[in-house]
């Protein structure tokens, strides 16, 4: 048994995410639509903590409202345990502790964070010694963001997502991020893009099955110039996020007065994520939009992925 697992209690700390680049294609017959992305993992993290119990239950706080996160199976921690107990025999249970500081339903993967923090907590509490491709292989089994939230870094995601290569990423990004309190169901703005491309008759055209990310986009993450990966920054779920919720678009104009490179909704938002010239360009901006009366977070990336704490 570890060290860890000894102690009776496990801390682990997984990061948010900001897709950079993110393609949507069309969608296969088991319901997920195609997709290429580019992850970048934030010094915004989700805090998991296992004890050890004969049941299994979760509490949370950092949240204002306690019915937004649900306390059963429909949290991903809860299921990662339970799927780790099932894959590995374990005959016992856990008490998690979730401290959120990633957005509930903010299109950042807090969930996802939540569940890969919850799957390295759980193996060392617990003993069970699993290697990194087996978690690899349990947190795939969760969602295309929580193979990601469990590596960290930058990373292109295919497929579901899911598919992960890590992407040569020099340097430091800052990013400010504009929260909201109102959620966005991922589902519903999902739902609202192939409306959108109904509309215009673009699901004549047939969306591709399988996408690429473009190749200036991986330029310019391996240039680590902030300025020339502006240029690239993409996400196909915008404009649906936009039509549910018409304030995101100004939050962009906004940042952007105020001196940021270029803004994007982190995946299916409502999260505005503003890349920034670099650390004080970040502050100014932030700034900006704290005296505008938005709440800005200043953070930056790649960071790396689900990590014992203690």
């Amino acid at each position: 048994m570890s060290l860890a697992a000894s102690a009776g209690t496990v801390h682990v700390r997984a990061p948010g995410k900001i897709n950079v680049y993110l393609g949507v294609g069309g969608r296969h017959d088991d319901g997920y639509h195609a997709l290429a992305t580019v992850f970048q993992a934030v010094s915004l993290y989700e805090d998991v903590i296992a004890r050890h119990a004969d049941d299994f239950s979760i509490t949370v706080s950092g949240v204002d409202d306690v019915g937004s996160v649900p306390l059963d199976d429909r949290n991903l921690a809860m299921r990662a345990a339970k799927l780790l107990a099932a894959a590995t025999e374990y005959d016992g249970g856990v008490a998690l502790e979730i401290r959120k500081n990633v957005p509930v339903a903010g299109g950042m993967g807090g969930g996802s964070a939540d569940a890969a923090a919850a799957l390295v907590a759980c193996d060392a509490l617990w003993g069970t010694g699993l290697s990194p491709a087996r978690l690899h292989d349990l947190a795939a089994r969760l969602g295309a963001d929580v193979p990601f939230a469990l590596h960290g870094g930058t990373a292109v995601g295919t497929g579901r997502g899911d598919q992960l290569n890590p992407a040569l990423a020099r340097g430091r990004l800052d990013w400010v991020l504009v929260t909201s309190e109102e959620g966005l169901s991922t589902p519903v703005v999902y739902d609202r893009l192939d409306r959108l491309r109904e509309q215009r008759g673009a699901l004549a055209d047939d969306p591709p099955l399988s996408l690429d990310v473009p190749i200036p986009v991986l330029q310019a993450l391996r240039s680590g110039d902030a300025a020339q990966l502006a240029m690239t920054l993409l996400n196909d779920l915008q404009e649906a996020a936009v039509y549910e919720r018409p304030d995101l678009d100004a939050a962009i104009r906004q940042g952007v007065d105020a001196g940021a490179l270029a803004g994007i909704v982190s995946g299916s938002g409502p999260t505005v994520a503003l890349l920034c010239t670099g650390p004080e360009g970040a502050q100014d901006v932030q700034s900006v939009l704290r005296d505008a009366g938005l709440d800005p977070l200043h953070v930056h990336g790649p960071v790396p992925g689900a990590r014992i704490i203690s």
